[in-house]
């Protein structure tokens, strides 16, 4: 797999911005292009009409693509919103009498089987992560695979992430309308993980929150492993409306002033500055407290992070974050929240910065170092992992080594056998889609991750085959 050439889509509430890159000699991700536009169509990161999400996709994707010179036919794109839920579960398996040893067909029937468990209606299994392997009521150590250990009965604790059918829908339409295909979904704070956290992080345990403009995505990591993921519809698009109200002033200068003089601690700004709003047509100027904004930015950002904080707890594992929080997305550019974060959740906290995976090649290298870009630099990351995975599957057996995938998963075209039905308007379908039940197949082409133990992340796509045969009433 030499210079494969991966695109990441990030379709936020307040931006829409697509990445192209490769990965360089130096094992880091090298950007080719980037593009960004701000997001139409999309509240608290779920589409809401088609056609506007679709103009917005384009342009973004227009300005990467003649920057890296390539034409851009099919993207990863990241999933986030209200919508996404997350579930334990647990499976058990008898091995067949005639398997000496647990097999990786065994390991695969095991996770294949999850997709039995009973959703809530319009509701889909997108990721599932392994969390511990017990064989004949002994539970392995995370060091150590099922495959090949000595068992009749092989169960595993499980953690699942779903989402809404009619969303997924809706954002295949907007790709769709833009021209391009979905190569793989991927929920955001997954891929923001990969952009700003390490191997180390993960086995001490850490706190990922991506502050983003209409949610709060949550990844909890320990020994390695995903163990709770979260997404909070309140974040930087509530402070910014916060300030437009409480200072009566436009949504675009709101904006600019949370960036440019907001600060996340009241008693860290000066008690006399003053910042003068230019008044609209021939209104004077507005004047505003410094210290007056700070106290409405405080107000909005601590209720995020207790939030964030009770979810951390209601986890289970507060008391194992030896790496702490790690703060990203466009919401921790806010000054101060770093120590507001550290006040709130009592644990060391750090703001995530894609650079440490970027190679400095990169177009725009200094202006891509930040963390409103954790979540599409982390979406080319995860798509080149995946295709060096299919490239060493592809690989004759004497060149094969242990996948990647044992850390990131095997993946499934989750839209690859939709019909491509359009709604007729430029607004999503209203009426929810009930899925069907897949068969037996369907579940067996669910591949699991080229490793069973416990001691990775292993990332499963829903399957969607026939969700979608009778189509949608208009």
């Amino acid at each position: 797999m030499e210079n494969e050439i991966i695109v990441g889509l990030d379709i936020g509430t307040t931006k829409i911005a697509c990445f192209v890159g490769m990965r360089a000699e130096n094992g880091k991700v090298k950007i080719l292009g980037f593009g960004k536009t701000d997001s139409k169509g999309v509240e608290h990161g779920v589409v809401k009409s088609v056609t506007d999400t679709a103009e917005s996709i384009r342009r973004a994707v227009s300005e990467a693509g003649d920057q890296a010179d390539v034409d851009i036919d099919e993207v990863w794109v990241g999933i986030a919103g209200q919508h996404i839920k997350s579930r334990p579960s647990h499976g058990s398996i008898m091995i067949p009498a005639d398997h000496r040893l647990i097999e990786q067909e065994d390991v695969d029937r095991l996770t294949s089987e999850q997709y039995n468990t009973m959703l809530e209606p319009g509701e889909e299994i997108i990721h599932i992560f392994p969390q511990q392997y017990i064989v004949d009521r002994e539970p392995l150590s995370r060091e150590i695979s099922p495959v090949g250990v000595v068992g009749k009965n092989l169960e595993a604790d499980f953690h699942m992430v779903t989402a809404n059918v009619q969303n997924l829908q809706y954002i295949k339409y907007a790709v769709q309308d833009a021209g391009l295909h979905i190569k793989g979904v991927v929920l955001e704070p997954v891929a923001s993980a990969k952009a700003v956290l390490d191997d180390s992080d993960r086995d001490a345990g850490v706190a990922m929150v991506d502050i983003g403009g209409g949610t709060t995505d949550i990844a909890i990591f320990h020994d390695g492993i995903i163990r709770h993921t979260e997404v909070l519809p309140l974040a930087g698009n509530a402070i910014t409306n916060d300030i437009r109200e409480g200072c009566n002033i436009l949504k675009k200068q709101a904006e600019s002033l949370k960036v440019k003089f907001g600060s996340c601690l009241v008693q860290a700004v000066s008690e006399n500055d003053v910042i003068s709003i230019p008044g609209i047509r021939s209104q004077a100027p507005r004047e505003i407290y410094v210290k007056t904004l700070a106290g409405i930015i405080n107000a909005r950002t601590k209720m995020i992070l207790e939030q964030v904080d009770y979810s951390i707890k209601l986890s289970g594992f507060h008391k194992k974050l030896i790496a702490g929080v790690t703060l990203t997305g466009g919401g921790a550019q806010l000054k101060n929240i770093k120590e507001l974060c550290e006040l709130i959740t009592t644990t060391d906290t750090r703001i995530g910065i894609p650079n440490e995976h970027l190679s400095p090649d990169s177009v725009s290298f200094a202006d891509l170092a930040h963390p409103m870009y954790a979540t599409g630099i982390g979406l080319v990351l995860y798509g080149l992992e995946q295709a060096e995975d299919e490239h060493e599957e592809d690989a004759p057996f004497e060149t094969q080594h242990v996948s990647s995938s044992a850390k990131n998963g095997s993946k499934v075209d989750i839209f690859g056998d939709m019909e491509d039905v359009k709604p007729s308007d430029s607004t999503a379908p209203s009426k929810e889609v009930q899925p069907t039940v897949p068969t037996e197949s369907e579940k067996a082409a669910k591949k699991a991750a080229k490793k069973g133990g416990g001691s990775f992340e292993k990332t499963i796509s829903g399957f969607f085959k026939k969700v979608f045969d009778e189509g949608i009433d208009d």
